[in-house]
C-alpha cells in the first residue's frame, strides 16, 4: 500500500508538473496587459500579441474605403525567448507621425527594421514601421505606449460587428476557391499561411505568428471582395508569385524586407486586387502554388 501511494503521489506531482510547463500562467503578460490597458491574445508559438486597428483615418483606394483589420492595423507580438522579452510588429501612420515615433522607439533601445509602404494610391498616404526591441517587458511595452501616444491610433475599442448573411456567403465562395479557411476580424476575412521551413533571427526561431505568415485579408465590397496582405518569400519565389497575381488581376504593390538579420533571407510582397470571390480566390491559391507554404 505504501508503495502504491508514492508512487500515485509521484504520478500527480509529475502530471502537475507538466501541466504547469505546458501551461504558462496567464500572469506571465500580466505587467504588459497593465501597460496597455487590455489583455494581449495568446497566439501558437509563446507569442502574446497587441493590435491597434486605425480606425481613426479614412483611408480610400478608388472607390474603395480600407477597413483597419484588411491593411491599417498596428501590431505588437512579444516572446520569451533566452530569459528576457522581445517585441517585434509594425505600426501604421500618417507621415507627421513618423518622426516622432523613431524618436521614441530609439530613445527606448528599440531598432528600425524597415520604413516604407504596404499600398498605392491610397489616399491620405500612410506609412510602414516595423520595429524590433528586446530587454525587460514591461518597458518594451512602455516604451510601445510612449511612441503610440505620437499618434492619434486609438484605443481598442468594443468588439467589431459581425458579418451579415450576404457577406458570410460571399467569404464562403471565397474560401472554397482558395482552398483555406480563414478567421474573422469583424467583417474581415483573415487567412494566415505559415511557411514550411524554420525562420531565425537573433539566435532565435521566429513563430508564424509574430509577422512570419503570409498573409491574406478580404473585406466585402458589394458581391465582390477587395483584399489586400502580404506573401513572405524567398528570392526564388518573387518573380514567379509576382507573375500569378498579375495573371489573375492582383497588383503587387511592395516589395521589400521586414527584417535585417533573418535566415533564411525573406522578401515580403504586398498586395491589392478586388473581383469576384471566386477569381481572387483561384488567383491567391495560384500564387501560393509557388511558394514553399505549409
Amino acid at each position: 500500500m505504501k508503495r502504491l501511494a508514492v508512487s500515485t503521489l509521484f504520478a500527480l506531482g509529475l502530471g502537475l508538473a507538466v501541466s504547469l510547463w505546458a501551461s504558462p500562467p496567464e500572469s506571465n503578460w500580466q505587467s504588459v496587459d497593465e501597460v496597455f490597458g487590455f489583455a494581449g491574445k495568446d497566439l501558437p508559438g509563446g507569442v502574446h500579441r497587441f493590435g491597434w486597428g486605425r480606425s481613426d483615418l479614412h483611408v480610400t483606394i478608388g472607390n474603395v474605403t480600407v477597413e483597419p483589420a484588411i491593411a491599417l492595423g498596428s501590431w505588437a507580438g512579444f516572446l520569451q525567448a533566452g530569459g528576457s522579452t522581445v517585441t517585434m510588429g509594425d505600426l501604421v501612420l500618417l507621415d507627421s507621425e513618423l518622426d516622432p515615433v523613431i524618436g521614441e522607439l530609439q530613445s527606448g533601445g528599440f531598432d528600425i527594421l524597415a520604413i516604407h509602404n504596404h499600398l498605392v494610391n491610397e489616399s491620405p498616404h500612410v506609412i510602414y514601421l516595423h520595429f524590433h526591441g528586446h530587454g525587460d517587458a514591461a518597458a518594451l511595452a512602455k516604451t510601445l505606449k510612449a511612441a503610440l501616444a505620437k499618434t492619434k491610433t486609438p484605443a481598442p475599442g468594443k468588439s467589431a460587428a459581425a458579418p451579415t448573411a450576404e457577406q458570410t456567403q460571399t467569404f464562403e465562395k471565397l474560401q472554397a476557391a482558395l482552398g483555406r479557411k480563414g478567421t474573422m476580424a469583424g467583417t474581415v476575412l483573415q487567412v494566415g499561411v505559415p511557411r514550411s521551413e524554420a525562420i531565425h533571427d537573433g539566435g532565435i526561431e521566429v513563430p508564424a505568428s509574430l509577422g512570419m505568415s503570409t498573409s491574406l485579408n478580404f473585406q466585402t465590397v458589394g458581391a465582390e471582395v477587395a483584399t489586400s496582405g502580404d506573401f513572405v518569400l524567398i528570392a526564388e519565389e518573387v518573380n514567379p508569385v509576382i507573375r500569378e497575381l498579375r495573371a489573375h488581376g492582383i497588383a503587387p504593390t511592395a516589395l521589400h524586407s521586414h527584417m535585417l538579420t533573418e535566415t533564411p533571407r525573406l522578401f515580403f510582397m504586398h498586395f491589392w486586387g478586388g473581383g469576384s470571390p471566386e477569381k481572387i480566390g483561384e488567383g491567391l491559391k495560384a500564387a501560393l502554388a509557388k511558394t514553399a507554404s505549409k
